[in-house]
C-alpha cells in the first residue's frame, strides 16, 4: 500500500497530527485539512485514495462534506466521531461513507481499517473484467447487475454505497448459505474481523431500509439467529 495518499480532516490538530505520524508509520503519503472546505479543495486538486474524516466540525461537518465528496468522488471515506450510536453510524453511512470507527479510537485499529478500505478497492479493481461480464441476478423484484453496479427494486433503481452493494452481493451469490457477523466482514472488508465492531449490522440495517425489506418479516435479507444472515435460494 506504498504511496497511497490518504487525507485527513479533522478540526482538531493534535488529533490531525497523530494520525498523520501512524500512517506515515505505515507508508501511506498523508495530506491534512482542518475544516470540510479546505478537504474539497484538496479532493479537487489531488488523487486522494482515502478519506478520514471527523463528523463534528465547524461551518461544513463531516455529513455534508461527505455528501459533496460523493457528488464525484468513490474512494472510500472512513467516519471519525465522537458519538458511538446506532443512528449516528447509519446517518454517516447514509451519507456516503464506507466505515465509521468513534472516539477515542485504537490508532492500530484505525490503521487496519484503513489497509481493510483500501485493499477492497485494490481487490475489485484487480478482478478479472471477464468474471463479472453480464452477470445479472434476480430475486423476486429485486435485480443486481454485478457489472454495471446497479440494484433495481421493482424496475426502480436503488442507489447503495460500495459496502452495501458488495454485502448484498455476496449474500446474492451465495443463496441458501448462513454467513456470520464475522464471515461477512471477513469476506467484505478483506480483513479480520473486531469483535465489538457492529458496522455489519449497521450496514444490514440500512440495506434493508434502502429495500423496503421489513425486519420483522424480510423478503431478502433473512436473519439467523445466534448465526447471522443469509438470502433464501
Amino acid at each position: 500500500m506504498e504511496n497511497k495518499v490518504i487525507l485527513v480532516v479533522d478540526d482538531d490538530k493534535d488529533i490531525r497530527n497523530m494520525i498523520k505520524i501512524y500512517l506515515q508509520n505505515e507508508n501511506f503519503k498523508v495530506m491534512l485539512a482542518e475544516d470540510g472546505m479546505k478537504a474539497l479543495q484538496i479532493i479537487e486538486n489531488h488523487a486522494i485514495d482515502l478519506v478520514i474524516l471527523d463528523i463534528m466540525m465547524p461551518e461544513m461537518d463531516g455529513m455534508e462534506t461527505c455528501i459533496k465528496i460523493r457528488e464525484s468522488q468513490k474512494m472510500p471515506i472512513l467516519f471519525l466521531s465522537a458519538k458511538g450510536e446506532d443512528m449516528d453510524k447509519i446517518m454517516g453511512l447514509s451519507a456516503g461513507g464506507d466505515d465509521y470507527i468513534t472516539k477515542p479510537f485504537n490508532p492500530l485499529e484505525l490503521i487496519a481499517r484503513v489497509k481493510a478500505n483500501i485493499r477492497r478497492v485494490e481487490v475489485f479493481d484487480k478482478s478479472p473484467k471477464s468474471e463479472m461480464t453480464g452477470e445479472i441476478i434476480e430475486i423476486d423484484d429485486l435485480q443486481l447487475n454485478i457489472e454495471t453496479h446497479q440494484v433495481f427494486l421493482k424496475d426502480e433503481e436503488v442507489h447503495l454505497t460500495k459496502t452495501e452493494f458488495d454485502i448484498l452481493t455476496l449474500l446474492a451469490q451465495n443463496r441458501g448459505n448462513v454467513f456470520s457477523i464475522e464471515k461477512i466482514y471477513n469476506r467484505v472488508w478483506k480483513d479480520e474481523f473486531f469483535v465489538t465492531d457492529n458496522t455489519v449490522t449497521v450496514h444490514i440495517r440500512k440495506l434493508r431500509e434502502k429495500l423496503k425489506d421489513d425486519y420483522k418479516n424480510p423478503k431478502y435479507i433473512k436473519t439467523i439467529w445466534g448465526v447471522g444472515y443469509k438470502i433464501e435460494k
